[in-house]
């Protein structure tokens, strides 16, 4: 190594170590948090808020007076609804599980043999699975109707589970992820007497979990806020931000309880977020997704 080379690698490394470089870097990704972290804070203060500290203006980032009138009120109203609020809360938790359970098998099981087999037409049909991921939501909403109501599922909640679980992302993921596992670890497993049922469960399954958890936090809170949307219209069978809303809406005085309904509906996801969003960065900078 030239003494040239020398310099330019010790040059480099002082740079990286820069202490000044460092509190410039924590200090604006600082900046760039507390403006994340605002709407949140915001959400949250609200909840606890008298009614005229909500109709404050400029409006104030921390309650003075906190109160918990506003989820006294919510639990009335709660009371009062026509369905038994613990209903709402079973089709809520029924939709999310069965969604998110069925979306991680089902592409999990179809990724391994797009990611570790050969056969006729595997490009294409990886291809279409990237193009499908183009589209909005809105473009796609149209067709997924007719589907859904020409197999008789329209007013149940399958109508919401079903489009969940035919998530194309959840298979880019884990084709994705899959790619990286050594063949010859499978291989190895196959050699010593190892069905696929059990290299699938027991080796693959686990050297993906950054993936799988991923889909399961990103469609968590995708499922946890819908409302049925066009195609529940059963009582019975609508989920609980549906029935939240409901109770929010209403003149000025309810104004503390739609606080408190932003506040239940934010706080589960956000904690779920929370806990595991470093899977989300590991998975998404192994799958080349930006």
């Amino acid at each position: 190594m030239t003494n040239m080379a020398k310099k330019f690698i010790k040059r480099t490394r002082k740079l990286n170590r820069s202490l000044g470089g460092d509190i410039f870097l924590m200090g604006l990704l600082m900046i760039f948090g507390l403006f994340s972290a605002y709407p949140l804070v915001m959400t949250a203060s609200n909840a606890f808020k008298p009614l005229d500290e909500l109709f404050r203006f400029p409006p104030t980032l921390l309650p003075r007076n906190i109160t918990f009138d506003n989820f006294r009120d919510l639990s009335e109203l709660m009371e009062n609804s026509w369905v038994p609020f613990s209903r709402y809360f079973f089709n809520t938790i029924f939709i999310t599980l069965t969604g998110t359970v069925g979306h991680v098998l089902i592409a999990s099981m179809a990724a391994y043999p797009l990611a570790k087999y050969k056969f006729p037409g595997k490009t294409i049909f990886f291809t279409l699975v990237v193009y499908s991921l183009m589209f909005a939501p809105q473009v796609t909403a149209t067709p997924n109707y007719i589907i859904i109501s020409k197999i008789g599922l329209i007013d149940t909640p399958f109508a919401i589970i079903l489009p969940a679980i035919a998530s194309s992302l959840g298979l880019y993921l884990m084709k994705q992820f899959m790619t990286q596992i050594p063949d010859e670890l499978l291989e190895s497993a196959k050699i010593d007497g190892a069905s696929e049922y059990r290299i699938f469960f027991q080796i693959v399954m686990p050297l993906v979990k950054p993936a799988w958890l991923t889909l399961v936090i990103l469609l968590f809170q995708r499922l946890w806020t819908t409302d049925g949307g066009a195609f529940i219209f059963s009582e019975e069978w609508k989920p609980v931000s549906y029935a939240l809303r409901q109770i929010a809406q209403g003149s000025i005085e309810r104004a503390g309880t739609i606080a408190a309904v932003s506040f239940v509906m934010m706080i589960v996801p956000v904690t779920f977020f929370i806990l595991s969003q470093s899977r989300i960065v590991e998975t998404f900078s192994h799958s080349g997704m930006k």
